[in-house]
């Protein structure tokens, strides 16, 4: 098994070096020569939160999807609200909702140290994180592009018209996607990231109540811990094996058992390349692991700052 292992995290670092595009301005190599004690240190931080508590894996990777589908990946989910403006934690889809905000102060702490100084972004804390996040519960290792500064600024509303909710249409989540310049393929497998985690009551109960698109036995067996009214913060897995990144996940969907409305678009069996992907997913974990590295680098390529944009914070809750 450990061979197996390390044979998929050599074939996921491979291809991710090869053939994903990613922004000019970023680099694998970012730290290597300014502080080569970066990337160890925040692992050792994520390991220990993940030991403590296997589901923030789960919230470190939601931190970093939220952070970038908001005017790209820059840090601007963990500011907090000043006078000048209204941040994003307190979005409809962030609010009660994404978590390891502490985390990610332990995390900038132990750099700070390691580095002797501030020269690690919280953008890209959040994006090796994510990373971390993943490879730690048994998902692939991916290199992670970096060199990403922090945003100055963030907005609530623009955090409530650009993160996707649970309730989309698989058109609605494809636009979504696009507008981000990610593709079918990305929305599929980036989706999958509910292979870890729990989701609360409030965001899948209309579907175990009222969709037809699910089977019987999971939607009674969801509603005993999501009634009809109030419980909204009461928790189910997203998928059976949630303390591991695996294809779980698709194969839920195959049998119509996907918890939220929006992770069982995906899956429809009429024959649509959606369809296609997800069976694909279900059957071929080399697959999955290859092409999930390569969205995620995708993704954490969005409309990073550079050079002389924005800015390396002290403290990740608020602007230098």
């Amino acid at each position: 098994m450990a061979g197996l292992r390390s044979l998929l995290v050599c074939i996921v670092v491979v291809a991710a070096t090869i053939v994903i595009p990613t922004s000019a301005q970023l680099s694998a190599s970012f730290y290597n020569r300014v502080c080569p004690k970066a990337l160890p240190a925040i692992r050792s931080v994520v390991k220990q939160a993940i030991f403590q508590e296997p589901r923030i894996g789960a919230s470190l990777l939601r931190l970093h999807f939220h952070d970038c589908f908001v005017n790209g990946c820059d840090g601007s989910i963990l500011l907090d609200d000043t006078s000048s403006f209204t941040g994003e934690k307190t979005a409809f889809p962030n609010a009660n909702s994404v978590r390891g905000f502490d985390v990610i102060d332990d995390i900038k702490n132990a750099v700070d140290k390691a580095c002797k100084g501030s020269v690690v972004s919280c953008a890209d804390i959040l994006a090796v994180a994510a990373r971390d996040s993943v490879f730690l519960l048994a998902g692939p290792l991916y290199q992670v592009q970096l060199g990403r500064r922090d945003a100055r600024t963030a907005s609530l509303n623009d955090a409530n018209r650009n993160l996707p909710p649970p309730v989309f249409s698989f058109s609605q989540l494809l636009s979504n996607f696009q507008a981000h310049g990610l593709d079918l393929t990305d929305l599929v497998v980036l989706s999958a990231a509910h292979t870890i985690g729990l989701a609360r009551c409030g965001t899948f109960r209309a579907r175990i109540y009222n969709d037809t698109n699910i089977d019987p036995n999971f939607a009674a067996s969801a509603r005993k811990n999501c009634p009809s009214s109030g419980g909204n913060d009461n928790t189910e897995p997203l998928d059976a094996t949630t303390r591991r990144f695996d294809t779980v996940y698709f194969k839920s969907l195959l049998q119509k058992r996907g918890l939220l409305h929006s992770d069982q678009e995906l899956y429809k069996n009429n024959g649509t390349d959606s369809d296609k992907l997800v069976l694909k997913y279900s059957r071929n974990p080399f697959a999955f692991a290859r092409d999930f590295s390569a969205s995620m680098i995708k993704m954490g390529s969005i409309k990073p700052l550079t050079g002389n944009d924005g800015e390396v914070r002290l403290n990740c809750r608020k602007i230098n």
